[in-house]
């Protein structure tokens, strides 16, 4: 083929559609625009109330990040990792709850030994939450399966050391005290930047079967001590105070008697004394007198005369006409007489 001919080729074939001038520009233009787009979307990320972030640049932690909208550069420059730290989380240590609601038994991580090499039963349930991000993320791989595994041996090494009757009846609360220090001794050890807010035991109590039912039993007639114990402190609390009321009450009587007796008393000393000192003055008069005075007080309606029978003529002196005219005399006008 000479030259002539290869010029005489045209640069596409017949036919073929002619593009339009600038239009693979604009495709470039618009390919660039849509990866800036998406690739600018992944600057801007939300956080939600119970969550937090943490910030990692080039993949190092380098911050977090509270609720709210935030902006980060772009991957691969920052990435971003949400963890629900403020939500309360539940693990569950000797059962399982189905989807169903049905319970299932973990006998390998119920079971246990108790220091009096008894077997027992304990099932409970740890409350948790993310305390520290970057140690919940990067101190420890699985924190459940690690928190899950530390329940378990804490919870064995404090009924491992506790007798069984202790750990089934009033010692439960204590137990819970210790084995939450010793999983928390665990977390800050290996630092997950897990904090255990509770954990509380189901059930603690012997395997099924004739002990279990014995201990029951116990249990049973331990509880009905304590109450026959507070129905006794109860009335002891009701009849003390009132019965101390009594003999307050009598303490004042018999003191209210005993300073009626003395004053009585004293009355008649000076009473005496007082007749006494008459009698030593004018013996024959107060004599006399006291003899009428008993007569009185023995004879209350009987006319006492005095006559004197030295003569022939009978003399008398009606006293107690005198008496009576003498106290009329001597009453106020329009008075009684006392």
């Amino acid at each position: 083929m000479s030259e002539s001919d290869i010029r005489a080729v045209p640069d596409r074939p017949p036919g073929a559609p002619q593009l339009p001038k600038g239009l693979l520009k604009k495709i470039v233009i618009g390919a660039a625009a849509v990866v800036v787009i998406l690739y600018g979307s992944t600057m801007f990320y939300t956080v939600q109330e119970q969550e937090r972030a943490a910030v990692l640049t080039f993949g190092k932690l380098t911050g977090e990040q509270t609720a709210g909208l935030h902006v980060k550069f772009p991957y691969p420059i920052q990435q971003i990792v949400k963890v629900p730290a403020l939500m309360t989380q539940r693990i569950h240590i000797g059962y399982r709850e189905e989807e169903n609601g049905k319970i299932r038994s973990v006998p390998e991580e119920a079971l246990m030994i108790t220091g009096d090499e008894n077997i027992v039963s304990a099932d409970a349930v740890v409350e948790w939450r993310v305390d520290n991000v970057g140690q919940y993320l990067y101190n420890i791989d699985k924190p459940e399966v690690f928190l899950q595994n530390a329940a378990i041996a804490a919870i064995r090494s404090v009924i491992g050391a506790t007798k069984l009757d202790t750990a089934i009846t009033d010692g439960k609360t204590e137990v819970q005290l210790k084995v939450k220090e010793k999983l928390d001794e665990l977390n800050r050890k290996y630092e997950t930047g897990i904090f255990i807010q509770d954990i509380k035991f189901q059930d603690i109590e012997p395997p099924e079967g004739e002990v279990q039912q014995a201990f029951k039993d116990v249990t049973n007639a331990r509880e009905e001590k304590n109450t026959k114990i507070n129905n006794a402190r109860k009335y002891e609390n009701d009849r003390i105070p009132k019965a101390r009321g009594e003999a307050q009450a009598l303490i004042e009587n018999a003191e209210a008697v005993k300073k009626s007796r003395i004053l009585g008393a004293e009355g008649d000393v000076a009473k005496f004394n007082a007749i006494y000192a008459e009698y030593r003055n004018n013996p024959s008069v107060t004599q006399s007198r006291l003899v009428l005075e008993t007569i009185e007080k023995v004879f209350p309606k009987a006319k006492i005369f005095i006559s004197d029978s030295s003569g022939d003529t009978v003399k008398y002196l009606p006293l107690t006409d005198l008496m009576r005219s003498s106290q009329a005399a001597g009453a106020p006008k329009g008075g009684t007489t006392p």
